[in-house]
């Protein structure tokens, strides 16, 4: 979880919301990524879709069996299914997701007994250290907005 606060921390740095995510596979590193949804302009970029798809191309394979994603915050519907579809063993977050969640804090995705692949689920690691990044990144982004609307009064 701390190479995946990591990528948070540098999604922060270039103005990004503060989401990290590791795929590990036989104890190393594989896939990286943070949420780059602002500098590409791309609605799907969350650090889940850019870890898994680096964890692929490093393993030259769709299926990331035996493979667990680390991230700071709990993944959103879209990328629960991205999980399910690479096959992931594991998923290890931080922090809930009480607006979005898409393993247990809104719809509980990851075991549905109608899909085809079930993903082992560990929640609350880091929980405090991951939730106060987003915290201070949301309380910094209102700041900004706040004194720029000060500014144009």
């Amino acid at each position: 979880m701390g190479e995946a606060l990591a990528q948070a921390r540098e999604a922060a740095c270039c103005g990004e919301v503060p989401v990290g995510a590791v795929v590990v596979h036989d104890g190393c590193i594989i896939g990286r990524g943070y949420d780059v949804r602002e500098s590409t302009n791309d609605p799907v970029a969350h650090a889940e879709i850019v870890a898994i798809r680096a964890a692929a191309a490093r393993l030259n394979s769709w299926r990331l069996v035996g493979c667990t994603l680390y991230v700071t915050l709990e993944p959103c519907v879209m990328c629960i299914g991205a999980v399910l579809h690479s096959r992931l063993d594991r998923v290890v977050y931080g922090a809930p997701s009480p607006k979005w969640g898409g393993v247990e804090s809104v719809v509980e995705l990851a075991n549905m007994p109608e899909l085809n692949h079930r993903v082992s689920v560990s929640s609350g690691v880091r929980h405090e250290e991951c939730a106060k990044l987003l915290e201070l990144f949301f309380a910094q982004l209102r700041n900004r907005r706040g004194v720029r609307e000060a500014e144009g009064a």
